[in-house]
């Protein structure tokens, strides 16, 4: 089933308002008082909503089948919910959430029941919630839906802006950046700062651990932009090195595992080991078994993700492992996600520490020109790689070019250069 921007943004808001209330709901009885516990000002849990519309999208293929639709939604939502809490923690160095006082908890943000919770809630909106949803949703006039999901956003936007400026405490100074164009944003900056106190305070009263020692600063190792963009590259280029003589030990053969047009670069590991590094790189005094499950669950729910992903945008499969035992929808099994919580330890433990100052060598060395070169580059390959793969995908589906974009794609990559780069490309049934 295909879903409209319009119908995904409704649900997003559906579900966040619902999360809002469900947990003011639980927070209020069990101290015997009304406490809001939305993060923002407006009745909304935006992670609530972001995380059902992951599994709108991408577990759709899982409805009919109870038992994976509810371990999908755990694995995903789980995922989401750990990778946000540390996010969080890295942007003010402070726990938004805390479940180290409950049993099977791992880090502190997440725990076995809340993740037997996730799976259910997902199973029930994947099968049930959706069509209630987008059926009422479907009962207002089309003028009306259309004001109705634009107010929202409208809503949601401005929610947010106050929400980042109560918790970066920059209200004081918004009227200077407002004095390029005063006029123009006048009605603005009143509106936001009246949100901004409002939020300041409940967050305050719900959350008051993260308003304490706001001077207090971790002076932990930095892993700013440009370290990660060398992690993403060294990554990319090592995980395509990895594959390709993997393939050549278990299949004989030397193919192209690439995932660009130019340079032996695979996006899915670059981006993986940014993201580890982003989120573990802190953690790497901490055991190694908390390493390996967090690269266990976090990197099958990143490869489940990217497999669909690569589905909807580009019509193809590029792995499918149905053949293999203990498989989720042939995107993902046991055994690779072992080996992907064996890689974050090896990244996290070994690798990661010496190529951290090579990197800050290489940075002394050249200042940003490098970087600035890299960046450039990669965008580019990035940029002209998804248009080939998009022009792959409708010309077998017999449409001719019409833009000059497509047309260029015809040119310079055409379908015989393409199987030669992307050999395991397959076009989705149906």
């Amino acid at each position: 089933m295909d879903f409209t921007c319009y119908e995904l943004t409704m649900l997003f808001f559906a579900y966040s308002f619902l999360a809002w209330l469900g947990e003011t709901v639980v927070a209020t009885i069990k101290v015997r008082n009304f406490r809001n516990r939305g993060f923002l000002s407006g009745p909304f849990c935006f992670l609530y909503g972001f995380t059902a519309v992951l599994f709108t999208v991408f577990l759709q293929d899982l409805r009919k089948d109870a038992f994976f639709l509810f371990a999908g939604s755990m694995a995903v939502a789980t995922a989401v919910q750990w990778f946000a809490g540390k996010t969080l923690e890295r942007i003010k160095r402070k726990k938004w959430w805390d479940y180290s006082n409950k049993r099977w908890n791992f880090d502190g943000y997440i725990c076995l029941q809340y993740s037997l919770l996730w799976g259910l809630l997902g199973l029930l909106a994947v099968r049930y919630g959706n069509a209630i949803l987008l059926g009422l949703y479907e009962m207002m006039p089309d003028v009306a839906r259309k004001v109705t999901v634009w107010g929202l956003v409208a809503v949601g936007f401005i929610d947010f802006a106050g929400t980042l400026l109560a918790v970066y405490h920059i209200e004081e100074k918004l009227p200077r950046l407002l004095g390029w164009n005063h006029r123009l944003q006048r009605g603005t900056y009143r509106l936001t700062a009246k949100v901004a106190g409002y939020v300041n305070k409940r967050i305050g009263r719900s959350y008051p651990s993260v308003l304490q020692d706001r001077a207090a600063e971790d002076n932990a190792e930095a892993c700013g932009f440009a370290q990660i963009l060398w992690m993403f590259v060294i990554g990319a280029l090592a995980g395509d090195v990895v594959e390709t003589i993997f393939c050549r030990l278990t299949a004989g053969v030397w193919m192209s595992r690439s995932s660009l047009v130019w340079g032996p670069f695979s996006v899915v590991w670059g981006l993986a080991i940014a993201l580890a590094t982003v989120l573990l790189y802190k953690d790497k005094d901490k055991q190694d078994r908390h390493i390996f499950w967090v690269g266990f669950f976090l990197g099958g729910a990143y490869e489940y993700v990217c497999s669909v992903f690569t589905e909807i945008v580009f019509g193809k499969v590029f792995w499918d492992y149905s053949a293999m035992p203990f498989n989720l929808g042939g995107r993902i099994n046991l055994l690779y996600c072992f080996f992907w919580g064996i890689a974050a330890v090896v990244w996290i433990k070994g690798l990661y520490p010496k190529v951290s100052r090579l990197i800050a060598l290489i940075l002394q060395k050249t200042g940003q020109i490098l970087t600035g070169i890299l960046l450039v580059v990669m965008a580019f390959d990035i940029l002209v790689s998804v248009l080939a793969l998009v022009r792959y995908d409708t010309r077998a589906s017999g449409k001719a070019p019409v833009y000059r974009w497509e047309q260029s794609m015809d040119e310079y990559f055409g379908d015989e250069r393409m199987e030669r780069i992307y050999p395991n490309g397959k076009p989705t049934e149906g």
